[in-house]
Parts: C-alpha cells; sequence; structure tokens
C-alpha cells in the first residue's frame, strides 16, 4: 500500500482495506470471505448508536499535545467531547504523584446555519490568528467536521495562504464524520496529517528511540512498563500522541523503529514513515500477555541489534512474574471447578485486542467462545489466521456500540464473565460475572495495566478478582429493568436488523 501525501487526507479503511463494522459467525469464516474477496459491508435499519471521526476520542486525544491548540472547524456542540479531558485524565496526576497540568487549549470556529450558506473561511482565519495571539503554540491542528465538509471548504488553500503569516505549523485534519463508518479512518486521517505537515525529515539518527503509537485505552501504567523494559535493554519509547510535545511529532522520523501496542491505531502511521523516512517497523504482536511481551521484545531486539539483552531481559523477567502467573492460574483453575470444569470469558474490542487478548485468555487457563470486534478489516488478516491456529476457531461477532446486538450476544452465549465497557450497554445486567476490558489513560493505579509482564499480572489478577465479587452484577439486576422485551432474545441472529440483500 502507498501512502500518497500529496492527497489532502487518507483514504478511508473502506476503500483502502475492505473495512467493514457488521459480521456474525466464525472467525475461520470470517478469514475465508476476505480472503475471496466477498466481505463487503452492510446497513442496518435500526441503529442506536455511531461512532464519529472527530470525536470518538480524536479531539480529546489531540488536545492533550503539548505546546499546540486545537482548532475544531465545526458547530460548537461538536468541540464539547474536548471537555472529556477531565475525565479521562483528571485521576492520573494524583496517582502519580505528579503536579496537576491541564493547560490544554482548543476553540471553536462556531460554524452556524449562515455559515453553511456562505462559507466560514473567515471565522478559521480569525481562529487560527486568535491561537496564535493567545497562546503562541508550536502547531495548531485544525479539525474538520460534517458542516465543514458538507459545505466544501477549502481547507488546504486556507492553510497554504496562512502558514506564511503564521509561526505555528498548521496541521489539517479531515475527520469529518460522514466520511467512514469506521473509526479508525479518523485515526489513519490524524496520522496523514501529521506525516503531511509536521514530522520532519531525519535531522540526526536516534538508535536507542523507539516509536510508540498507543490507544487510549493502554493506560499510564502500561507505559511505565513499556518504559521500564526497553529501558533495561538501552531504549527509549517516543510515546504519542497524548501528552507528546510537537517535537516528538517531529522527530519521529529519526527513530530506529516504530513498535505497535494497537496494531491497526498504529498501521497508518507505521507504514507512512517507513516509506517516507526509511523507519522500520512491525505490527504483531503486542506486548500483551507473556508470549506476546517475549516476541515483542524479541522483534525490537533484532530490528536493533540488541538480541543479546533481550534475551537476557526475557529470561530476568520470566523469573519474576511466571511464579505470579502460575499463582493467577491456579486461582482460576479453582474457579473452575466450583463451576463445572470450565470458565468461559466474552472480551475483546478493537482488532487489536481481538489479536492479543484472545492468546492472553488462553495463558490464565480460560476460553473464549466468542469475540466482539467492532469492526474488521483486512490489515491484519495473516495475524488473525495465526491466531486461529494458535487457539482454534472461535465465534466473532463484529459490532460498532450497538448494544442490543451486544447484549443478544451475552444472553446467547451466557459466558461466565463478559469485559464490557460503557458503549455496550446493557450486558451489564446479567447475573453471572462483568467488568469493563479496559481502563482508560488517566487510570495510573497499578490494577489498570495490561502492558508488558507487569501488566498481565495486573490484569490476569484483576479478573480473577472479578470472579469473587458479584455486587455491582446484583446491584443492576435488583435495581434496573431489562431494556429489551423477550422477543429480540429469541432471535436467532443479533443481525436482525440488517438489511439482508447487503450482508456478505
Amino acid at each position: 500500500m502507498t501512502i500518497n501525501l500529496k492527497a489532502p487526507t487518507c483514504p478511508t479503511r473502506e476503500q483502502r482495506a475492505n473495512g467493514i463494522n457488521a459480521f456474525n459467525g466464525k472467525a475461520t469464516e470470517l478469514v475465508e470471505l476476505a480472503k475471496n474477496g466477498q466481505l463487503r459491508g452492510c446497513e442496518r435499519d435500526f441503529q442506536q448508536n455511531s461512532g464519529c471521526l472527530l470525536n470518538f476520542y480524536l479531539t480529546v486525544r489531540v488536545a492533550t499535545i503539548r505546546n499546540s491548540v486545537m482548532i475544531v472547524h465545526a458547530p460548537v456542540g461538536c468541540s464539547a467531547p474536548a471537555a472529556l479531558y477531565r475525565e479521562v485524565f483528571r485521576r492520573l496526576w494524583t496517582s502519580m504523584n505528579q503536579v496537576a497540568d491541564f493547560d490544554f487549549h482548543w476553540l471553536t470556529t462556531n460554524i452556524n446555519e449562515r455559515d453553511v450558506i456562505y462559507g466560514a473561511a473567515d471565522k478559521l482565519r480569525f481562529a487560527i490568528e486568535e491561537a496564535e495571539r493567545r497562546h503562541s503554540p508550536e502547531a495548531i491542528f485544525i479539525m474538520t467536521s460534517c458542516a465543514s465538509g458538507i459545505i466544501g471548504e477549502d481547507i488546504e488553500g486556507l492553510v497554504s495562504e496562512a502558514q506564511p503569516k503564521s509561526k505555528a505549523i498548521l496541521v489539517p485534519i479531515h475527520c469529518e464524520g460522514i466520511r467512514s463508518k469506521i473509526i479508525q479512518t479518523g485515526y489513519d486521517a490524524f496520522w496523514h496529517g501529521i506525516l503531511k505537515y509536521l514530522v520532519r525529515e531525519p535531522q540526526k539518527k536516534q538508535n536507542d528511540l523507539i516509536n510508540v503509537a498507543s490507544m487510549l485505552s493502554y493506560t499510564w501504567q502500561d507505559r511505565l512498563e513499556m518504559t521500564r523494559l526497553l529501558g533495561k535493554i538501552g531504549l527509549r519509547p517516543n510515546f504519542v500522541p497524548e501528552f507528546a510535545t510537537v517535537e516528538a511529532f517531529r522527530s519521529m522520523s529519526e527513530a530506529a523503529l516504530t513498535a505497535p501496542v494497537c496494531p491497526t491505531y498504529t498501521d497508518y502511521l507505521s507504514r507512512g514513515l517507513e516509506q517516507e523516512f526509511g523507519v522500520p517497523y512491525f505490527l504483531y504482536p503486542s506486548p500483551i500477555g507473556i508470549a506476546n511481551t517475549d516476541e515483542w521484545l524479541r522483534i525490537i531486539g533484532q530490528m536493533t541489534g540488541k538480541e543479546k539483552e533481550v534475551e537476557k531481559l526475557i529470561k530476568e523477567e520470566r523469573a519474576i512474574w511466571l511464579p505470579q502467573m502460575d499463582q493467577i492460574r491456579a486461582g482460576f483453575e479453582e474457579v473452575k471447578k466450583r463451576n463445572n470444569g470450565e470458565f468461559r470469558i466474552m472480551g475483546s474490542l478493537g482488532q487489536g485486542r481481538l489479536v492479543t487478548q484472545t492468546p492472553f485468555f488462553h495463558e490464565l487457563g480460560v476460553s473464549t467462545p466468542v469475540a466482539l470486534c467492532q469492526d474488521f478489516d483486512e490489515l491484519l488478516l495473516e495475524d488473525i489466521e495465526a491466531l486461529i491456529n494458535r487457539v482454534g476457531d472461535f465465534d466473532i461477532i463484529v459490532n460498532t456500540f450497538q448494544a442490543a446486538e451486544v447484549a443478544h450476544t451475552a444472553r446467547k452465549y451466557d459466558p461466565d464473565m463478559i469485559l464490557s465497557c460503557p458503549f455496550q450497554g446493557s450486558a451489564y445486567k446479567r447475573e453471572k460475572g462483568m467488568t469493563r476490558i479496559h481502563a482508560l489513560r488517566g487510570d495510573g493505579r497499578r490494577w489498570s495495566g495490561q502492558a508488558g509482564y507487569a501488566g498481565a499480572v495486573a490484569c490476569g489478577n484483576f479478573l480473577l478478582q472479578a470472579t469473587h465479587n458479584r455486587s455491582f452484577q446484583n446491584t443492576m439486576m435488583a435495581k434496573t429493568g431489562d431494556p429489551y422485551k423477550p422477543w429480540w432474545y429469541q432471535q436467532a441472529n443479533p443481525h436482525y436488523f440488517h438489511r439482508k440483500e447487503a450482508i456478505g
């Protein structure tokens, strides 16, 4: 795949990777359809929710970039989710004993009805000037919206006109919500803007620097663990995007390689850095679970000439953490004895978690009857095939925040524990086990970790603990009603409301 940085933005995930957001069946069937070119999306006649390319965690992440200002070129309501940073990050600084520093800046052009008719370019020019006057940033990120896309605002032309007058680097991000049904398109658009406007030609090679772009759902503890492991072999992580400086983005071209935490989130950036600046990369595995962390470190060692250091590190770390993992597995064996000899977990969320979380469950000694995936494309096809060969076939439902479909799947499979998040709605109401899939970046508590050896133990202990406490489920059962009628659960397929002629 060639990345065209002469274009204003990236292609959609539907265009470049045949992305879909609905499927129900075996993982082997999904892979076979994709390999044969028969995979295609479908429309929902009834949809409870959807994700916005601009506001599904994109604004809240861009707003945290140091020395920068974010301008949301949209109606004022489209900038409101940026305020989520207080909820996402406020616990971080107190839990890490650091001084609170929420000096984030963003503006909105407040597009209104008149602007939709006559254009809002003057408002955007003024916002750029105002951002410079108020904050003297090193970069200004211009986030487009459905409204600016519909009226055909010439963002590139305006940026070309304004850049010579601006000390800040202007970075347009084409994240109009109407562009794509696949949320990952928004992240690709962000990386396209970063690659096109911000990353500079390397001034020097930093052979100890590793680019690590991670999702919001990997926490500060995960950053600490990856920093610790890489530091033991003489390497430094360059974490982006949250809390990164503008210089951190500019210097990504100088790194030794780009390593994944979430492979689909890292994909566009990794390919672009290699194509434009010769920075090598790999996409799988991510450092989730003991075996995958071993492999993640080994690939980094091979690509940086530190194979001996990595093998020494793995030996030392395994001596520390494997006994603790054995204790966790023993705990799950006790749970299985009380549960007819099995314990089944329904988890995953994005494609990255699908290919990392599923083998981690097997490391814990539990099974996975079905996995949820918010979207699917062909970028990780080989890795999903390898996963099936590793753990066996399993059912999969591709689902983008449709709570009714998740509730149907939860009732159908009735697993012993469901890992969920707020976007998945009523799966919370059940008599059996229930807990979160992940914490968010701002959760600095030790038990929020998932990555590396410490994260494997922290996550394993968290899941084991969740098998012993049912107070939340009991409260939900007693205090809330079921939001769906019995007929809904009697349907054979959770995709009841999909247009049959469009299903691949």
